[in-house]
């Protein structure tokens, strides 16, 4: 073969996280503890900073270099059936401040709150290692310090619970795959790499994680493909090829393989909790949040079409002097900001009267799932104690009357803007 078949199917895609453990410092990765479900639309990128040299004095009409700027890394991460996990993890890294303690005999408690202030001189928020497999074994990447910048939380009618978070990272990056250049003669009929095995338990495997072999002809001076059939199980790896030519002529052979997988590679278990259905969380509006309960307030039902809840962070890595490296050494928020909207049926005019007395209001939301233990269940709780409304716009849906009601969530001088609890059995969080 010239080139092995890859299996590039997205469902075998993996992504796994440092959830339970935040980097001690930027740029520095962390143990990977969790591997999650997430949706096929989930994944990371390289994104390669290149600039082309169209302003400079080239002699030319277009450009003629292409520099180099390092890159950055940037992705989504979605997750259609939200579990309590899914939000525990993006809103302990999204909002940066989680507390845990225990649950009865088997659960955890988890509060998260907006961070106040830094976490050191390089980052607002706590960042966590990202790694990827792309397929059944095209390659895997590992992100460190990966930021979560803006989270959005929806509850839509007839469906699931649904999150997602858009990742921001400084752009450092490792893999697990490998390319030599191996001096040999043009008709030589193997070759051997420098130091390195090929990943594979078995002839079969090993052959296909040789991705491609190129020679360069003494010739011509151009890169042609080459045939490959065998690669031996020892270390290093002896790779039997086709000669690509009759003369013995030294020149250079690259071969892109997969060397055998150590360290972070080995991703680990799956987690998996019962994803909340949207037909179980209960909405209070305008009670009031006293530090451990809703005080008042009504309770929403069927009159709620969907329920959505947007955080920003505005949060950028960036490249600084005496960063020293070929990536973002700062990550920094310039301002967080929140919003809820509500699409509700328009049965009376209270929360247009709300909009114009500009009033101030609480909005609590419990999503329960099945119990864990006797008398705890998994579940998530949002507490918004200090919100007013921005808009109520009437429209019409499915012949009947709505309104698209937005709130801003305002930070109170006492709890701030939000509390998020959630109860599971994991033991922390972004610690």
């Amino acid at each position: 073969m010239t080139r092995s078949s890859r299996n590039f199917l997205a469902t075998h895609n993996l992504l796994a996280v440092s959830a339970q453990l935040q980097e001690t410092a930027i740029n520095s990765e962390q143990e990977l503890d969790t591997l999650l479900l997430a949706d096929l639309s989930s994944i990371l990128n390289y994104r390669a900073l290149k600039v082309p040299n169209r302003e400079e004095l080239t002699g030319k009409e277009e450009a003629d270099r292409l520099h180099d700027l390092g890159g950055t890394v940037g992705g989504s991460l979605t997750f259609p059936r939200a579990q309590p996990q899914h939000f525990a993890f993006l809103l302990a890294y999204g909002l940066g401040q989680v507390e845990t303690t225990s649950l009865g005999n088997s659960g955890f408690l988890h509060l998260v709150r907006p961070r106040s202030g830094e976490v050191d001189p390089a980052r607002s928020n706590p960042s966590f290692t990202a790694a990827m497999r792309f397929g059944r074994q095209v390659l895997k990447r590992r992100f460190a310090s990966c930021f979560i910048d803006q989270v959005r939380v929806e509850f839509p009618k007839d469906g699931w619970a649904k999150i997602s978070a858009t990742v921001k990272g400084t752009g450092k990056v490792s893999g697990n795959t490998a390319v030599e250049d191996l001096n040999a003669p043009f008709n030589t009929a193997s070759l051997i790499l420098a130091a390195n095995g090929v990943a594979g338990e078995d002839a079969v495997e090993r052959l296909s994680n040789v991705q491609a072999i190129q020679a360069l002809n003494p010739g011509t001076q151009a890169w042609e493909e080459v045939n490959y059939s065998e690669v031996s199980g020892e270390v290093p790896a002896v790779i039997t090829i086709t000669p690509p030519g009759s003369t013995g002529t030294a020149t250079t052979f690259r071969v892109y393989y997969l060397p055998p997988e150590s360290g972070w590679m080995m991703l680990p278990p799956r987690v998996e909790e019962p994803p909340l259905k949207v037909s179980q969380v209960e909405v209070n509006l305008g009670g009031r949040w006293d530090g451990s309960a809703i005080l008042g307030g009504q309770q929403l039902s069927s009159e709620l079409r969907r329920l959505t809840w947007t955080l920003e962070n505005h949060l950028t890595p960036e490249r600084t002097p005496g960063a020293g490296v070929d990536y973002a050494n700062r990550a920094f928020r310039t301002g967080r900001e929140q919003r809820i909207e509500f699409d509700r049926d328009f049965r009376d005019f209270l929360l247009a009267q709300h909009l114009q007395d500009n009033d101030i209001l609480t909005i609590h939301l419990l999503a329960q799932g099945p119990e864990f233990e006797a008398g705890y269940h998994y579940q998530v709780e949002l507490i918004f104690p200090r919100v007013g409304v921005l808009a109520a716009p009437v429209r019409v849906a499915q012949r009947r009357l709505a309104e698209a009601l937005e709130f801003a969530v305002l930070e109170d001088d006492t709890y701030g803007s939000v509390l998020v609890k959630v109860q599971n059995k994991m033991s922390g969080y972004a610690a």
